[in-house]
């Protein structure tokens, strides 16, 4: 399994309801594709502008692919990306 969990912030408080969206969809779209076992976003309680996607792919493949696709290339990239700040990290499950 390949998982990776990305830190987004929004920069201008006023996008976060467009970027939420976004992502909505973008999760949506992903989770579809060949190799995704799970895509998560989960939204900040404390900080409204803050974001965090959890990524379970079945392999570093599949995500490779996964970043040629519609929601990586036609959402994510051109429509999220300019308006955050990214921190991502692969990351391996402990417990």
């Amino acid at each position: 399994m390949f998982t990776i969990n990305v830190w987004l912030t929004v920069q201008d408080s006023g996008n976060v309801e467009k970027v939420r969206g976004l992502l909505t969809e973008a999760a949506r779209l992903s989770g579809e594709e060949p190799g995704c076992e799970r895509f998560e976003v989960y939204h900040s309680q404390a900080d409204e502008t803050r974001f965090l996607l959890c990524e379970h792919w079945a392999t570093k493949e599949a995500w490779e692919v996964h970043r040629d696709a519609k929601a990586f290339q036609e959402i994510y990239k051109p429509q999220v990306l300019p308006l955050v700040e990214r921190e991502a990290h692969v990351s391996t499950r402990v417990v």
